[in-house]
C-alpha cells in the first residue's frame, strides 16, 4: 500500500516548520455540534506524517490521487457527515467517479441498493426507504443524507460494503467457522494475528465496554471486529471501478495500524489509500498529538485528522454498570 504522492501535498502546503501552527482554519464554518466551539484545534486539519497544520485545499488535493479513501466518523455527529460529502465532492469535482461505499450497510441489502438506483438514480429518500434504514440500528438518515446526495447527484456507484449483522453474531458465538469456507479464506480470518495487536484490541473492546464485557468475550469480539474491517476492504478490491472508492465508517475503522487500511495492505501492496479521522475535540487534549493516547496508540494512526466540536454525550457506562450490578442482598 502506497501513500498519496508528496509531491502533490507539497505543492498546496505552506512553507515553514513543523511546528509552526499554520495555517488557521479555512473560512467561517457553523457548527451544528455546540461544546467547545472555542477550542484551539476545531476547524484544523493535522497532517500526521508532516506533523504539522494543513489548510483545507490540502486536504482535498490529498484526497484526489488516493484510490482509497477511507472517511472516519463519529455517527451521530452531524458536522461529521457534512465534512465527509465535502470530500466527496472533492473527488467528483476533479473529474472522478469513485464508487462510495458504506460501513451502515451489509452485503444482503446490495440487490436493494441496485434497484433503487436503477429507477431513481438520484432519489436519496428513496434509496433509503428501499433499505430499511430506519430499522437498521443506525443513527436516522438525515444525518447521513448529505454524504448520500454527493454521491447520488454524482451518480456514483453505492457500494454496501459490511457483513450482515447475523453472521457477525455467528461469529461471536461459533468462531471463523460460522463464515462460507471460501469468504473466511479470502478475508484471512485464519491467519495469525500478531501478539501485539491481538493485546490492543482485547483492551480496546474492554474499555469500550466499560469493563463490563465478560473475559471470555473478548477474543470473539476481536474476531468479529476484525472480519468486519477485512470484509469492508474485500468489498473495496472486488467491487470498485477505476476511480477507487470513498469509505464511510467509524474512525475506528479507518485506523491504519490494524483496521481496514492495514487488510487493503496485506491484499494489494499498490494502491494508494488516504485515511481521514473525524475527531471530537476534548477539553482536555489541546494538541493533536494528545488525541493518540485517546486513541490507545504511540501516534495517531491516520493520515489526516480533522478536529469539530463535540456532542453531548451521556456516560455510556452507567446503562451497563446498571444492568451487571449485583443486587444487594
Amino acid at each position: 500500500m502506497t501513500r498519496a504522492p508528496p509531491l502533490l501535498l507539497a505543492l498546496a502546503l505552506s512553507t515553514g516548520c513543523a511546528g509552526r501552527q499554520a495555517p488557521a482554519p479555512s473560512g467561517v464554518r457553523t457548527w451544528t455540534a455546540t461544546l467547545y466551539q472555542d477550542h484551539p484545534l476545531v476547524g484544523r486539519i493535522w497532517d500526521v506524517a508532516g506533523g504539522r497544520f494543513v489548510d483545507e485545499s490540502a486536504l482535498r488535493a490529498a484526497v484526489v490521487p488516493a484510490r482509497f479513501v477511507l472517511l472516519g466518523e463519529r455517527h451521530d455527529q452531524p458536522d461529521h457527515h457534512r465534512l465527509q460529502a465535502e470530500l466527496v465532492r472533492a473527488k467528483t469535482d476533479a473529474g472522478q467517479h469513485p464508487a462510495l461505499a458504506f460501513e451502515m450497510l451489509d452485503v444482503t441489502q446490495q440487490p436493494a441498493v441496485d434497484a433503487a438506483l436503477r429507477e431513481h438514480p438520484e432519489d436519496v429518500a428513496g434509496l433509503a426507504k428501499a433499505v430499511d434504514w430506519d430499522h437498521g440500528g443506525w443513527p436516522a438518515f438525515s444525518l447521513y443524507q448529505p454524504v448520500f446526495s454527493a454521491g447520488l447527484q454524482a451518480h456514483l456507484p453505492i457500494i454496501a460494503a459490511n457483513l450482515p449483522r447475523a453472521q457477525v453474531r455467528e461469529l461471536v458465538m461459533k468462531g471463523p467457522e460460522a463464515l462460507p469456507a471460501d469468504l473466511r479464506a479470502r478475508l484471512e480470518l485464519d491467519a495469525p494475528v500478531p501478539e501485539a495487536e491481538a493485546k490492543a484490541v482485547r483492551e480496546e473492546l474492554d474499555r469500550s465496554h466499560c469493563g463490563q464485557l465478560p473475559a471470555r468475550m473478548l477474543e470473539p469480539m476481536a474476531l468479529a471486529q476484525r472480519a468486519r474491517d477485512a470484509m469492508m476492504a474485500d468489498r473495496l478490491l472486488e467491487t470498485v471501478p477505476a476511480d477507487g472508492a470513498v469509505l464511510i465508517t467509524g474512525n475506528g475503522h479507518v485506523r491504519e495500524d490494524r483496521a481496514v487500511p492495514a487488510h487493503l495492505e496485506r491484499r494489494a501492496k499498490d494502491v494508494t489509500v488516504l485515511s481521514v479521522a473525524l475527531l471530537e475535540v476534548s477539553p482536555e487534549a489541546l494538541t493533536p498529538q494528545d488525541y493518540a493516547a485517546l486513541a490507545c496508540a504511540s501516534s495517531l494512526p491516520y493520515d489526516y485528522v480533522w478536529f469539530t466540536p463535540a456532542l453531548p454525550e451521556d456516560d455510556p457506562c452507567k446503562e451497563l454498570r446498571q444492568r451487571n450490578a449485583k443486587p444487594k442482598e
